[in-house]
């Protein structure tokens, strides 16, 4: 997947979303776009490397309400 970011220097860009954890790291870039708009780098929340998302969150059938947990 593709997403644009925006370098320190004021220049965008669109790159491998496999390269944003490694551009945020390093203080190459200021600001990333998702589908609700911008996120600007320590001022906006954003996953921290290793943090579960919902989507990977674990989930277990309770067999005493018939429902996943």
């Amino acid at each position: 997947m593709i997403i644009a970011v925006k370098y320190a220097d004021g220049t965008t860009d669109r790159v491998q979303t496999m390269l944003l954890d490694r551009l945020i790291r390093s203080g190459a870039i200021t600001r990333f776009r998702r589908t609700s708009g911008w996120v600007v780098i320590g001022q906006d929340p954003i996953r921290r490397q290793g943090q579960k998302t919902d989507v990977a969150r674990e989930r277990r059938f309770d067999l005493a309400t018939g429902f996943f947990r």
